[in-house]
C-alpha cells in the first residue's frame, strides 16, 4: 500500500475516548415523534459536531466573527443574507461530511479504495464551500472595509438595535461554546451555563443600558429584570438546570452584553 493510499484514522476511532461518545453508547434515548424531540435531536448533532470536529469549531468561529464584522459595518440585508448562505453551505458540507465518515466507519472495518474516495469527496466538498465563502466574504466586506472606521463606529452607536443584536448573539454562541467544552448538557437542555437564563439576562442587561435617558428607565429596567428571573426560576423548577447552572448564564449574559456595549457602543 502506498503512502497515498494509506487509510485514514476512523471517526469511531477518534471519538472512542470522548465522554460524549460513550455516554451516548451507554444510555441513548429512544426517538421520539413529537416535533420537540425532532428538534433536540438536531440539536444533538450539531452540538455533537461542534464538540467533536476541530474544522467544525473552526467554521463556527469564523462565521461568527464574519456576521459580527456585518453587523459593525452594517452591510446590507441582501448582503448580509450572502455572508449567511455562505455560512450555511460551509457547516453543512461539513457536517454532511462527518455524517458520511461515521456512517463508513461503522459499516465498513478493512481499508477499500472506494472508501478513501467517498471521504476526499466530501472533504472535497467543504474546500468548495469554504472557497465560495471567502469569495463572498470578500465581495462583501471590500468597499466597506475601506470606510473610514469613524464612519463605521458612529454607524453603529446611532442604531442600538446593532448592538443588542450582536449581544444576543455572542452570548448564545459564547453558553453554546462553554458547554461544549464543559461537555455538558446540550445546546437546548440541562449542561452549564443555562443558554436561557444567559439570554434572558442579556437582554435585560441591554434594555437597561438601551432605555437609560428615557424618563421611566428604571422601571421598564425592573420590568425586564422580573422576566428574567421568571425564565431563570422556569429552568430550575423543571428541573432542567441547577441554581449554579442558571446563576452561571445570567453572568455571563450580563458580562458578554456590557463588553459588546463597552466596546462597540
Amino acid at each position: 500500500m502506498s503512502g497515498d493510499d494509506a487509510p485514514r484514522p476512523r471517526l469511531g476511532e477518534r471519538l472512542r475516548g470522548l465522554p460524549l461518545f460513550r455516554s451516548r453508547r451507554a444510555a441513548a434515548l429512544p426517538r421520539q415523534g413529537s416535533l420537540r424531540w425532532s428538534f433536540q435531536w438536531a440539536f444533538e448533532g450539531i452540538v455533537f459536531a461542534l464538540r467533536t470536529q476541530r474544522n467544525m469549531q473552526v467554521h463556527a468561529v469564523a462565521g461568527f466573527a464574519i456576521v459580527i464584522a456585518g453587523l459593525v459595518v452594517n452591510i446590507t440585508r441582501f448582503e448580509m443574507l450572502a455572508v449567511l448562505c455562505a455560512i450555511a453551505l460551509v457547516m453543512i458540507a461539513e457536517m454532511v461530511n462527518t455524517a458520511i465518515e461515521a456512517a463508513i466507519d461503522a459499516v465498513v472495518t478493512d481499508y477499500h479504495p472506494l472508501v478513501k474516495v467517498a471521504k476526499d469527496v466530501a472533504a472535497g466538498a467543504v474546500l468548495v464551500a469554504a472557497t465560495n465563502a471567502l469569495a463572498v466574504a470578500y465581495l462583501v466586506f471590500y468597499d466597506h472595509l475601506a470606510q473610514p472606521r469613524r464612519d463605521i463606529i458612529d454607524g453603529i452607536r446611532d442604531t442600538p438595535v446593532l448592538l443588542v443584536v450582536a449581544a444576543l448573539i455572542l452570548t448564545t454562541l459564547t453558553a453554546i461554546a462553554l458547554k461544549a467544552l464543559t461537555q455538558s448538557g446540550t445546546w437546548l437542555r440541562g449542561g452549564w451555563p443555562s443558554g436561557h437564563a444567559a439570554a434572558a439576562f442579556s437582554a435585560w442587561t441591554a434594555i437597561t443600558i438601551v432605555t437609560d435617558p428615557l424618563r421611566h428607565a428604571v422601571l421598564v429596567s425592573m420590568l425586564a429584570f422580573m422576566m428574567a428571573m421568571l425564565v431563570a426560576q422556569s429552568r430550575v423548577e423543571g428541573g432542567i438546570h441547577s441554581a449554579f447552572e442558571v446563576l452561571g448564564g445570567a453572568l455571563v449574559g450580563i458580562l458578554v452584553t456590557i463588553l459588546v456595549f463597552r466596546v462597540l457602543g
